[in-house]
């Protein structure tokens, strides 16, 4: 999968499309992520304990991974990327439109 945890990507599909965020989880089983503040939902919830508060809960969902793109940090927009094996045999990501090496941040 292109996209890792704490990458700052861009939505370019669907409801939010434009929005940025940082990435808090990646699902490569079913090619998805969850972004920091985008794609909403309500969860109602029950109280479940004596003393506990029920109500709607707001959190992130999943996104599709085909509906985000990488956000370059030179380019500042959202770009394809290649991947590229340097001469000590690591693999990297580049940004196809600058070419600068994107680094998987932890």
């Amino acid at each position: 999968m292109h996209i890792a945890k704490n990458d700052t990507v861009e939505v370019i599909a669907g409801n939010d499309r434009g929005k940025r965020g940082k990435v808090l989880k990646v699902n490569p089983k079913s090619n998805r992520v969850v972004v920091e503040g985008v794609n909403f939902i309500h969860r109602h919830t029950k109280a479940r304990r004596q003393g506990e508060q029920g109500g709607i809960i707001e959190k992130e969902a999943a996104l599709h991974v085909s509906n985000i793109m990488l956000v370059c940090t030179k380019c500042n927009k959202g770009v394809r990327i290649r991947t590229k094996i340097l001469a000590d045999k690591t693999k990297t990501r580049t940004c196809t439109q600058c070419g600068e090496m994107i680094e998987r941040r932890s």
